[in-house]
């Protein structure tokens, strides 16, 4: 192959430039994205249901929503919580792969059938279905200028104005609105209801009749009169749109003819359709709209999506309006994708650099360097045939696969300039010949590292996704990078290089001259060392079982973690006050947190959210997102994500009113909060709740005492007072009183009653009743309410009802349709997940029958995938063992090879624990590099040294005389490699941690790989030789 390319240059130029077009091509229409989608998809579904308690909704919507999907395709897991708050979720997850839109109708058919059995309350406000992560993704904040519109007017301006617009732009998956547009609120006052003998049920029945629209028909309508001369439209009554018209509504005529109106027993106005969140951006009043992505939408996409459309609506918007950005995950995202081209062009730079200074050169240092350009385009292209993007993982793959792609052409051009050297022939002749020894142990190297990576394409989960971004980009890398060394480097060497004379090499002048001296005398003397450790087996194999047991030690030691933190620019605190806690008490606490972060050096602004937070809605719950400077500003340590997380613990644990933690986001976001486990405890004999918080209590016990487990806290809103109301049915019969009209009184009074709709400039708004404040505020305002009984008299609440205080929970969960609690945790330091999940397990064993435990989120994820990394090493080296035997026709000889393995494991793991990194998703692929180096640079001896033995040179000299003539592509290879991860290791700003992760560990490896290796392989393949000839004999060409 490589002799038909060498007589036709052109050729091979042809198949480069149509591979680089290819490649041109697809970089341009190739996404962009932080990470591919690793997550399963998941649908949501919303209810809301105002006013009503956490298990009256879990009875009344949550179970009924359940129970009605079933026969999914490809669901995983489904999760719900029932919120105090009147919001109702359900979270269904299905596989990886599976098509979010196609689940999302599934669910939607599924509902339709659920939806005639839920209150008419809550199919009255809308049952929605959406494909959703549950984090952000960015906050559109909105914030008066001058202080003249207040936070009712701009979230009645977001809500009305802009939330439409964002939520059909293209990635968003649902959108939250801190804060609520305007409804019309009409606050009852009972002792005036009363004293004209009505009730709320009145109210809320002339608001139904008197703002109403029906269909009158047309004047001249058809079938009309013979010489009919006008058609027109008839309007009898409209909806309401004004305050005035509201407090107009009429209630009742007095027989004296007098008129009581809505204005006359209530205060009406225009006011926000609920008043549960309250948000501030550094401190003044502000309305802000949460965006999370649609599953397996594009962030960058999506967030420039968001702008735009921001942008394009801003000329619309009242001048006092402005919009900030206080969270936004994209910047991170496109800052580290930049990052990681630099490292690329500074690998390619430092590359070039490596080459010139061995090759003594410019002509041979170009043709290595032109095989990089075609390599990497013709990479993306097969990225794009195959539906990957540009993101995180795949340019680190480049990275790694740009050491290893000029390798093969060095060793080509090396090879050629030896020959050229040694036998004094021309270009063309000397290509030739080269390419005859090595084209064998090319294509050897590149099946090797292909069988290094080719296995962790086929890993479950997301662990999985991550791995196959890695494994493809590397795998096609490598073949390309073969292929080019076949076909076009041979044609360039033939054409390109220079006629050269014997001993050229040893004769050059300057500097090059002087370290081609120096080079030729280290490679004597290493000769000379490799005669020594041949010479001396035990020793040596004595140094390579310490180093095993070295491996072992740190292997075991090394902590484990899914991906590395990063500073992402951004930071969230959640708040918790306790249970019975005001939102006057929680704005409190947020003001004195604003202070804190604001006169923090390295913040740059907070919004904070009162009343909402990830764990759960209510008064006493609140969360802020703080964006930091940008990197480029906060370069010292004391301004570091970790630094201000730090300071952050210390200043917010002083504030004893409250629960404050500072969280980093995790590094994929949409598998929740990525450190740790999460697990739910399941009641699977419906033992109640009481019997489940029991064992979750005994759970934590347990969990607090095992030395393996840290942090393990349960997640959602702990119990909190209920106050119950109990109704006397028998009386309420005796007393004449209409059960539902009870119900009805209770209900718009304290929880507040949606009626139905007006118009305010345009837009369909809500009209709501509820008990003015000061009538709902103690047990007590209980008496000031009366029902009327069927003679007409006013009843109060205190003939029919009493009342206690209780004790429940205000957020009831379920995994998998029955009741269940989330518990969260971490493992101690020095033990893996792995290890507190199996802690956890054997737990669950012990706690009573009934209740059971079962994986969700990147637990489940992680169980499913098992603890695959050690298997994943061991196929790898078994598929590297086999290729190699399949090369060298041999059982034996491959051990030669693998045996140098654990030397650059050693290299990698001194290196991490060195860094204090831990061993995770990145680690492991530099693990896996480390692992085809190592044995990359030993196929280059020993495939040299077997041709040698064949020729019949005694096996010593052969080995001697291999390791001398491989030294020079050997360390030139491994240098240009180390070199051109070098700027990952020592990286820094947005997403450093992750290039740093990969980056040391494969210096690391390669450090030790190149440098021991170079003494034991040939050390290893006498050995295995001779242990081989003993076994079977020698070969004739070996007998003495």
């Amino acid at each position: 192959m490589a002799k038909f390319f060498i007589d036709r240059p052109v050729f091979a130029w042809v198949i480069a430039i149509l591979i680089m077009l290819a490649g041109a091509m697809s970089v341009l229409n190739l996404p962009i994205q932080q990470y591919p989608t690793i997550a399963p998809p998941s649908v949501r579904i919303v209810a809301q249901y105002p006013g009503a308690a956490a298990d009256t909704l879990e009875e009344s919507v949550t179970q009924i929503i359940e129970q009605n999907m079933t026969g999914l395709d490809n669901l995983l897991y489904m999760e719900s919580t029932s919120s105090s708050a009147g919001r109702a979720t359900t979270t269904l997850t299905f596989a990886p792969g599976t098509n979010p839109d196609i689940a999302q109708v599934q669910v939607q058919n599924k509902l339709q059938l659920a939806e005639a059995l839920l209150p008419q309350a809550v199919t009255q406000q809308g049952v929605s279905v959406t494909k959703a992560s549950t984090s952000f993704l960015m906050v559109v904040g909105l914030i008066s200028k001058t202080g003249k519109m207040d936070r009712a007017d701009i979230a009645d301006y977001a809500n009305s104005y802009i939330k439409d617009p964002l939520s059909r732009t293209s990635g968003v998956g649902e959108l939250r609105v801190f804060g609520s547009q305007y409804a019309m609120r009409i606050w009852l006052q009972p002792e005036k209801l009363n004293a004209y003998n009505l009730t709320p049920v009145d109210v809320t029945s002339a608001i139904r009749v008197q703002n109403n629209q029906f269909p009158a028909g047309q004047l001249g309508g058809m079938p009309a009169v013979e010489g009919q001369a006008m058609n027109a439209t008839i309007i009898a009554q409209s909806r309401l749109e004004a305050l005035e018209e509201f407090e107009n509504i009429l209630l009742k005529v007095n027989t004296d003819g007098s008129q009581v109106r809505i204005k006359d027993i209530a205060k009406v106005e225009l006011g926000a359709e609920n008043y549960s969140v309250i948000g501030e951006y550094n401190g003044k009043p502000a309305s802000g709209i949460g965006i999370q992505l649609a599953s397996g939408a594009n962030a960058l996409d999506t967030a420039n999506a968001v702008r735009a459309k921001i942008d394009e609506l801003k000329q619309f918007f009242p001048t006092d309006l402005e919009v900030v950005y206080p969270y936004d995950t994209t910047p991170f995202v496109r800052i580290s994708i930049e990052e990681v081209v630099h490292t690329l062009i500074e690998a390619v730079v430092l590359v070039f650099l490596v080459m010139y200074l061995f090759l003594g050169n410019f002509r041979a240092t170009l043709i290595p360097t032109i095989a990089v350009p075609v390599v990497l385009l013709g990479t993306f292209g097969v990225m794009e045939a195959f539906g990957y993007s540009i993101n995180t993982l795949t340019m680190f793959g480049l990275v790694l696969a740009i050491g290893l792609l000029v390798d093969d052409a060095i060793v080509v051009v090396e090879n050629v300039e030896r020959v050229m050297d040694e036998d004094g022939l021309p270009p063309k002749e000397a290509t030739k010949r080269s390419m005859e020894q090595i084209t064998s142990a090319l294509v050897g190297i590149a099946l090797v590292l292909s069988a290094v990576f080719v296995p962790m394409a086929f890993m479950a989960g997301s662990t999985g996704a991550i791995y196959r971004q890695f494994s493809l980009t590397i795998v096609s890398a490598m073949a390309l990078s073969v292929l080019v060394a076949l076909i076009l480097t041979p044609a360039l060497c033939a054409t390109i290089l220079k006629p050269a004379h014997k001993g050229d090499l040893e004769n050059q002048k300057g500097f090059f001259g002087w370290f081609n001296r120096f080079f030729h005398k280290a490679t004597n003397g290493y000769v000379s060392s490799v005669g020594g450790t041949v010479s001396r087996p035990v020793r040596m194999m004595l140094v390579y079982v310490g180093v095993l047991v070295i491996l072992a030690v740190l292997y075991m030691r090394l902590p484990t973690s899914f991906l590395p933190e990063e500073d992402q620019g951004v930071l969230i605190t959640l708040v918790q006050l306790p249970e019975t806690a005001t939102m006057e008490r929680t704005q409190d606490v947020m003001h004195k947190m604003q202070k804190h972060f604001l006169n923090d050096p390295g913040v740059e602004s907070i919004f904070t959210a009162s009343g909402f937070s990830f764990a759960g809605m209510g008064q006493n719950m609140g969360l802020s997102f703080v964006k930091l400077k940008h990197w480029d500003e906060r370069t010292t340590p004391d301004v570091s994500v970790q630094a201000i997380i730090g300071r952050a613990y210390g200043a917010l644990a002083q504030i004893k009113e409250a629960t404050i933690y500072t969280i980093n986001p995790p590094p994929i976001p949409e598998l929740g909060v990525a450190s740790g486990f999460n697990l739910m405890l399941q009641d699977r004999n419906n033992q109640g709740h009481e019997a489940l918080m029991q064992a979750r209590n005994m759970m934590l016990g347990m969990a607090s005492q095992n030395p393996q487990l840290s942090q393990v806290r349960p997640n959602g809103m702990p119990d909190a007072p209920i106050f119950r109301i109990d109704i006397d049915f028998e009386k309420v019969s005796s007393l004449g009183l209409n059960i539902a009209d009870v119900n009805n009184t209770l209900s718009t009074a304290w929880g507040g009653s949606y009626v139905n709709d007006f118009v305010d400039r345009g837009r369909v708004k809500r009209v709501y009743v509820q008990a003015d404040a000061p009538a709902r505020m103690l047990p007590e305002d209980l008496e000031k309410w009366y029902v009327r009984n069927n003679q007409g008299d006013m009843v109060p609440f205190t003939a029919f009802a009493s009342s206690h205080w209780d004790y429940g929970s205000p957020q009831l969960q379920r995994y998998n349709g029955v009741p269940a609690v989330n518990i969260q945790g971490a493992a101690a330091p020095g033990f893996s997940t792995g290890d507190a999940m199996l802690a956890m397990e054997e737990m669950a064993a012990k706690l009573p029958p009934g209740f059971g435990l079962e994986w969700t989120g990147l637990s489940y994820q992680e169980r499913q995938s098992g603890d695959q990394a050690p298997m994943l090493y061991a196929i790898s080296l078994l598929v590297v063992f086999l290729c190699l035997a399949a090369l060298y026709e041999s059982w034996s000889v491959p051990f030669s090879v693998i045996l140098v393995v654990p030397l650059g494991i050693m290299g990698a793991l001194i290196a991490a624990t060195g860094r204090g990194l831990s061993n995770d998703v990145y680690f492991q692929v530099g693990l896996l590099t480390t692992i085809g180096l190592s044995a990359k640079n030993a196929i280059l001896i020993v495939e040299f040294a077997m041709a040698l033995v064949h020729q019949g040179k005694g096996l010593v000299e052969a080995t001697m005389e291999a390791a001398r003539m491989r030294l020079r592509p050997i360390i030139m290879t491994s240098l240009a490699f180390i070199l051109g991860v070098t700027p990952l290791a020592l990286s820094t700003g947005a997403g450093a941690m992750s290039r740093q992760a990969i980056g040391t560990g494969v210096i690391g490896g390669m450090l030790a790989a190149t440098f021991l290796a170079i003494f034991f392989v040939p050390l290893f393949y006498v050995l295995v030789m001779k242990l081989t000839w003993k076994v079977r004999g020698k070969p004739a060409n070996q007998q003495e």
